[in-house]
């Protein structure tokens, strides 16, 4: 109870999410603690709350200078007293914090690795009742990683100066091999280890043919008015044009790269932060660490170099748990481009780096549902056949017979080579097929060639994306260079031959929005959302801190949906502790009621998933057979042995059976300890999807046990109306 306590009264916060809870436990025992949780699963909560039930400091290390004063002044809203040391404090500032370090007046102290190393540091450090470090960003300790920063590598000495200091090791990404060099570098001892699921149910997948990528981007984020999000590009260059053109056509952008100015960058990204720009365009190479919750899209408009800064990037979008939309816009070119690159590296670098980009284009391409491929990578399975979380999943591509226009297109790409002596790109190929007049086709007489002007049926973006698919079949292929000319594979040459048939997908809109409602989706008033943000944002200015800061938007949303009308209720809505009840529950308050004053309430579903109202149905047989032999004390393990069926299929027999009617003991199948957590899964997740839920929980249960918990749920949600216990009521009986 002091745990819950405590993250109710600083947090605001009613239940952990899955593995917190067990990590603060042994946080606070004083063991060495290895986490890996994927960005948004609640990582800082882990060094953050034994900071404030332990006597001491917690040194918490950080590679991210300039998000340090963010994260602290979250700390300080909430009523924790929290600090940093950096290079942007004036000289008096650091005084002042020196002074309170030594006084013991901070629970919390966040400092890069390099000034927490320095020998001067290290000795005032001494001096103080270190209580605990918190390595965060771990996987920067590693050679294997993605992001490798040789300071990290100097943590190992704080075992020889305080040897007595227990640690906990996080980090949001890292394969089994960066995950043994940290607790190797870091001299872990006997760490408990914890690996929650990488699998992030509330973020959306898709690839999408890079064909006029500025205009599919500008497409992209003016179909989304209201939302913000990053922009990946793979040069310096790029970062600065999409920001100039994206605020040319009305989208305020900045860009943030390794050549800007530690002032420059800071300065951009606070503006992010406080929202008062929409986009920031970032290059792939420079780390962000971008801390801000309710980034609503990540567009990677070039192709990261591996999965694992693809993931970590992808993962700063939906921190907050709420929708949230990852796309890659790709090309055969940026592939070609990548390995002109790799062919400069020594030849043990280019190899490790051919394989990375070959599971990064394996990912591009695949037409498997891509958040399994993305879980394979970290040696996670996903257990379903389908996420409706990815193009893939929401939308197979229609396919059309293709044979004449592949052999239009193979055959241009013969003749221009022939004629030339050598190869030409995507674009050159396409204006031959559409007859178009340009100089470079005048020049080297390919508006002679048979070819010459047989596509003009076909509009120019409909032959790029039949060049691409052609690509993907590896009928052609891009050879390596900065120029990226075409070639037909010893495959194409017999398709070319044989006049084989091929099948060919259409091509999708960047633009559309996933209809399918997503992970962690919250349904509330619209109108009075906008309304609590524009406060959100007047308070947050005038106290010069980042909005989320105040409050998350999943807060203002539960604000939108439930009205709160007096202290009691605004303290109910998740992320509302103590503190910022205290500081914010007039202004939140009025202005709910002002709302009302003017606009009827609206009521709301309680989220279940359509597959939880299924009306009643008679049991078939089948089921009916496993019904009588679980009343008779059979086991599930025992039904399905006796009736050579896989326990998946027993478990549906009985849900089919709960949602039927038929009464059933709950205590069967859970203990009261599994039902909380499970139950506390259900709602937090928000939709009812078994495999998302799984996800959350860690994949720690069987998936058929969720389906009678959902069973049980649907069972209530039909026959309990209006009732807000429904949705639990059969285990409260």
């Amino acid at each position: 109870m002091k745990l819950l306590g405590t993250l109710k009264r600083h947090f605001g916060y009613d239940q952990f999410r899955p593995l917190q809870q067990e990590i603060i436990r042994d946080a606070l025992a004083g063991r060495d603690v290895f986490v890996l949780m994927p960005t948004g699963g609640g990582k800082s909560l882990c060094f953050q709350l034994p900071a404030l039930l332990r006597n001491g400091l917690t040194i918490v290390v950080s590679p991210l200078i300039s998000l340090m004063k963010d994260q602290v002044d979250a700390l300080q809203t909430s009523g924790i007293p929290a600090t940093y040391l950096n290079s942007t404090l004036d000289r008096d500032q650091a005084k002042a914090r020196w002074r309170g370090l030594h006084r013991g007046e901070y629970r919390m102290l966040y400092v890069a690795p390099e000034r927490l190393m320095l020998d001067t540091f290290l000795e005032r450090a001494l001096n103080w009742n270190i209580a605990q470090f918190a390595i965060d960003e771990a996987h920067c300790i590693s050679e294997w990683g993605h992001d490798f920063r040789p300071e990290y590598r100097e943590l190992k000495k704080l075992r020889t100066y305080l040897p007595d200091v227990p640690m906990i090791a996080l980090t949001a990404t890292a394969t089994e091999r960066v995950r043994a060099d940290i607790i190797k570098e870091l001299k872990l001892r006997e760490p408990r280890c914890y690996v929650a699921s990488f699998n992030r149910p509330n973020l959306s997948y898709r690839v999408v043919p890079k064909s006029a990528p500025y205009e599919q981007l500008l497409a992209f984020i003016l179909s989304r008015p209201h939302d913000s999000g990053i922009v990946y590009c793979a040069s310096r260059k790029s970062t600065e044009s999409l920001a100039r053109n994206l605020n040319e056509d009305g989208v305020s952008a900045k860009p943030y790269h390794a050549g800007l100015t530690p002032t420059e960058r800071t300065k951009h990204q606070e503006a992010f932060l406080r929202d008062d720009v929409r986009v920031i365009t970032a290059t792939i190479a420079f780390g962000m660490g971008i801390n801000k919750p309710n980034v609503r899209f990540v567009v990677h408009y070039d192709l990261p170099k591996n999965l694992e800064s693809y993931y970590q990037e992808t993962g700063r979008a939906g921190r907050d748990g709420l929708p949230s939309e990852c796309v890659l816009l790709f090309s055969a070119s940026d592939v070609a481009k990548q390995l002109h690159f790799i062919d400069e590296k020594s030849e043990t670098e280019a190899r490790i780096a051919r394989e990375q980009l070959r599971q990064m284009v394996h990912y591009a391409e695949t037409r498997q549902c891509r958040r399994a491929v993305l879980l394979e990578y970290f040696g996670e399975k996903f257990g379903e056949q389908r996420c409706d979380g990815c193009d893939n999943c929401l939308q197979p591509r229609e396919t059309f017979d293709g044979t004449v226009h592949a052999q239009k297109f193979l055959s241009c790409v013969y003749r221009v080579h022939t004629k030339s002596g050598f190869g030409f790109g995507l674009n050159h190929v396409v204006d031959v097929l559409r007859g178009a007049d340009t100089e470079a086709i005048r020049q080297r007489g390919h508006d002679e060639l048979s070819t010459y002007g047989i596509g003009r049926d076909l509009k120019r973006e409909a032959w790029q994306a039949i060049g691409r698919e052609l690509l993907r079949l590896g009928l052609i292929e891009c050879a390596p260079g900065r120029f990226a000319t075409l070639t037909i594979t010893k495959a194409g040459h017999e398709a070319l031959r044989q006049r084989t048939p091929i099948t060919l997908t259409k091509q999708i809109d960047i633009a559309a929005r996933d209809q399918k409602t997503r992970a962690g989706a919250i349904e509330c008033d619209e109108p009075l959302f906008e309304r609590l943000r524009g406060l959100r944002r007047k308070l947050a200015d005038e106290r010069g801190v980042p909005a989320y800061i105040i409050f998350s938007d999943v807060s203002l949303r539960e604000m939108a949906r439930n009205y709160p009308m007096n202290a009691n209720e605004f303290r109910r809505i998740p992320g509302v502790g103590e503190q910022k009840a205290k500081d914010f529950v007039e202004p939140f308050l009025s202005e709910v009621k002002n709302y009302l004053a003017a606009n009827p309430r609206q009521t709301f579903s309680r989220n279940v998933d359509p597959l939880l109202s299924r009306r009643r149905s008679r049991l078939n047989d089948s089921q009916k057979e496993t019904l009588r032999r679980f009343r008779g004390g059979e086991s599930v393990e025992d039904i399905s042995r006796a009736r050579g069926f896989v326990r998946s299929t027993i478990y549906e027999h009985l849900a089919a059976a709960i949602e039927s009617g038929e009464s059933l003991e709950a205590d069967r199948f859970f203990m009261a300890s599994q039902r909380e957590e499970i139950e506390s899964a259900f709602r937090q997740i928000n939709n009812g999807k078994l495999v998302d839920v799984s996800a959350f929980l860690g994949n720690r249960y069987d998936i058929g046990l969720l389906r009678i918990f959902r069973a049980f749920a649907a069972r209530d949600a039909v026959a309990g109306g209006d009732d807000p216990g429904g949705f639990v009521a059969s285990f409260r009986r």
